[in-house]
């Protein structure tokens, strides 16, 4: 009976720890699955709101149509808070209300939503630790 007890807690620990490894995974995507590199943007627009969060860090942009004047926001997705800490970004790097520019892929989906491969910031262009390339970063 204690060989069982053993087996059984020895299994569920098991896949308890292969449910916990896998799980960051499930929630992670390529740049391939969700972008098209050869739909390439480039906008001027007000940051209105930042996620500095794992696996990517996030902001969003309300970008002014020249010819409408339609207001539409981007969220704009970048590489990971210890990647962009590499190439010079911090946690105050991006703030709301400052004017940027952003320039990367849009979704397959023709959504707005951007893959930024570099963002202008106060006249300063920055890598955006995209999972696009590892050249143009």
């Amino acid at each position: 009976m204690r060989r069982q007890v053993k087996a059984l807690l020895a299994a569920s620990v098991a896949a308890g720890a292969l449910l916990v490894a896998a799980t960051p995974v499930l929630g992670h995507h390529s740049f391939a699955a969700e972008f098209d590199s050869a739909k390439t943007v480039n906008f001027n627009g007000i940051v209105t709101k930042v996620d500095w969060l794992n696996p990517h860090v996030y902001f969003y942009v309300d970008v002014k149509d020249p010819k409408t004047g339609k207001v539409t926001n981007w969220g704009c997705e970048m590489g990971s808070p210890n990647g962009l800490a590499r190439q010079g970004w911090t946690r105050s790097t991006l703030k709301i209300g400052m004017l940027v520019n952003v320039e990367g892929s849009q979704a397959k989906d023709g959504s707005n939503i951007a893959n930024a491969r570099t963002v202008t910031v106060d006249g300063k262009k920055l890598g955006a630790a995209s999972s696009e390339s590892t050249t143009n970063q």
